[in-house]
């Protein structure tokens, strides 16, 4: 696909894996970032010439003299020679010096806005992209493939381009000092140019399979290393081997490929530049005896064809890194392209002091076409009333959370909060209108305290205390050493799933005290006793708010003001506990099920 058309249109996170992107728009995408340092570039740009120039004049200077004051036996004539060849090599080592200083710099300057970029990118995807998309993969995009992009710009870049000035400027000095011996020289320079055309395609593809390779090997190993735990319990480790031993064996296939390619190549051309050495030697020779060469002339193009076949030579090893980069500007590019399905309203709704009201108007919401999970869903929740949605697993009931707070659009109808379309309220007003507890919270690492203020140190230490009581996190809180200063692993390994749902809770308590609140089953992993402590704190909170509890226990949903039965994306049944046990339905039927022994949980 041509990059005009990528331009045309957005990319769906499914696009992110077979897009075409072309060298033209990565190039012009890179030129993007690039802009801010056109001054910097531009001095390298003129450095680099110069070094060329001065670099070409070298064996010129060596003619002369050889032609010159040695031919005549001229020592003293010798001595400027001599100086201004050291000369020329002194300038070029201090102008080479500055502008690989120069870019370098602006090399690591763009690796930084890059880098900032795409993360500001990532965290504008709906939850879509994040459930399609690998954390490893994304971490490969944000480290890799970064400094891989970057390379290309403080190294590859100023190699390639000296080296291509460079033989530019030998090509014209043969020519003008003997154009007979320069035309001989050239003789081998089309058979160099069509390997690397030939090698070029294959390392690129290579490539390109080489890192695809690399981002789901870390994320197969996130994925097992996460799960470990199962992996051991149910004794799947020659499973899990297996499947590692497959991904480590694609891997070094592919890496074998970049090695045989890169061998052939570097091994073609090193026959090509003794070939030509050769034809320049002999040739020369004949034309030294034959007299329509000098021998300062020979001594001359003989370092002229070595400089020459120097900068092709180069490119063997310069090509893996540029096409490793173009690979990687790929991936880049690709991901920078994929929009949020999500998108924000151009003129975002008022909504201040509207009522905190939940509406679903004939909703149907499918996260693959033709597969709804909720099938034209009518709910009316007025401010203040607090409701409990029950039903078996895959009923829709995450699913209608997440449509709550538009971590997905649905496929028809709308969902209204206070009477407004959730699609035209910006994020931003959103999350403060809507608070969701999530089904399995994620705890920061950092302490307590830290991950209930979710880092903000401008609120006072008092109100996070408060939260942590009112959710009821405080009891095993205040048991720990070092209390709310109390450091977590990532992902708060060190507490249980029932503890970091406590501290979800005072998150959402604390940061938005007034919203409509929605608890993911948010209760569905904390035991009995911790469950006492938290129904007095809840009651206190849920009392006169609009909230949508989503949970497996009774003793949370007793508390409700409406109970709503969910199967296969639609409800069934509607009222209160005892009103739902005497209508002997599907609630009564989980209840039943489940909770026949304990009235404490559903």
């Amino acid at each position: 696909m041509s990059s005009s058309s990528i331009d045309a249109r957005r990319l769906s996170a499914v696009d992110l894996q077979t897009e075409k992107i072309t060298d033209r728009y990565l190039f012009r995408m890179l030129g993007q970032f690039l802009a801010p340092y056109r001054g910097s570039l531009a001095l390298v740009f003129v450095g680099l010439v110069i070094v060329s120039i001065l670099s070409t004049a070298l064996p010129y200077l060596v003619q002369q003299a050889v032609d010159g004051p040695i031919a005549a036996g001229d020592l003293d004539g010798l001595i400027p020679f001599g100086l201004l060849y050291f000369g020329v090599v002194i300038a070029i080592f201090v102008l080479r010096f500055g502008y690989i200083y120069l870019l370098q710099t602006v090399g690591q300057n763009t690796l930084r806005d890059l880098r900032a970029r795409l993360f500001e990118h990532i965290l504008r995807q709906d939850m879509r992209f994040f459930n399609v998309t690998p954390v490893g993969q994304l971490v490969s995009r944000m480290t890799n493939d970064i400094d891989a992009l970057t390379e290309l710009v403080s190294t590859s870049v100023v190699m390639v381009a000296t080296n291509m000035v460079t033989l530019i400027g030998i090509i014209i000095a043969m020519l003008l000092i003997n154009a007979r011996l320069a035309l001989i020289a050239f003789i081998v320079l089309p058979v160099m140019i069509g390997s690397t055309v030939y090698f070029r395609k294959r390392i690129r593809q290579a490539s390109n399979r080489y890192h695809r390779l690399v981002a789901e090997k870390l994320a197969f190993l996130n994925e097992q290393f996460s799960g470990m735990l199962v992996i051991q319990l149910f004794g799947r480790q020659a499973v899990s081997r297996a499947g590692f031993k497959e991904k480590n064996d694609a891997y070094r296939e592919v890496h074998t490929d970049l090695r045989d390619y890169y061998t052939w190549y570097a091994s073609t051309l090193q026959v090509l530049i003794t070939l030509g050495l050769a034809l320049v030697l002999y040739a020369g020779g004949e034309g030294v005896f034959a007299g329509w060469v000098t021998l300062g002339m020979l001594i001359a193009f003989v370092d002229y064809t070595r400089r020459m076949f120097e900068p092709i030579q180069n490119l063997a090893e310069q090509i893996a890194q540029v096409q490793t980069a173009l690979s990687a500007g790929e991936r880049l590019a690709r991901m920078l392209h994929v929009e949020p399905s999500v998108e924000e309203p151009a003129q975002p709704a008022a909504t201040a002091g509207v009522a905190l009201t939940v509406e679903f108007d004939h909703v149907t919401f499918a996260y693959e076409e033709g597969h709804p999970v909720i099938q034209d869903l009518v709910l009316h929740i007025p401010a203040g009333q607090r409701v409990a949605i029950v039903g078996a697993t895959g009923a829709g009931k995450t699913s209608l959370a997440g449509l709550v707070g538009r971590f997905y659009d649905v496929t028809q109808g709308a969902v209204r909060v206070g009477g407004v379309d959730v699609r035209q309220i910006s994020a931003a007003e959103l999350r403060r209108m809507v608070t969701i507890v999530p089904q399995n919270p994620y705890c920061f690492t950092g302490t307590i305290a830290e991950n209930i203020s979710l880092f903000d140190t401008a609120i006072p230490r008092e109100r996070i205390i408060q939260a942590a009581r009112t959710a009821c996190a405080s009891r095993f809180i205040e048991r720990l050493p070092q209390g709310l200063d109390t450091p977590l692993l990532p992902g708060g390994a060190n507490l249980s799933q029932g503890q970091r749902q406590l501290i979800a809770l005072a998150r959402a308590l604390l940061h938005h005290p007034d919203s409509i609140l929605v608890l993911d089953e948010a209760t569905s992993s904390i035991d009995t006793e911790t469950e006492e402590d938290i129904q007095t704190g809840l009651h206190r909170v849920l009392q006169g708010r609009t909230s949508i509890v989503i949970a497996h226990r009774l003793s949370t949903v007793r508390q409700v003001d409406r109970i709503l039965v969910m199967q296969r994306g639609k409800i069934v049944e509607e009222g209160t506990h005892d009103t739902l046990l005497t209508l002997d339905g599907l609630y009564a039927q989980l209840y039943q099920r489940q909770f026949i022994e304990s009235e404490e949980a559903i």
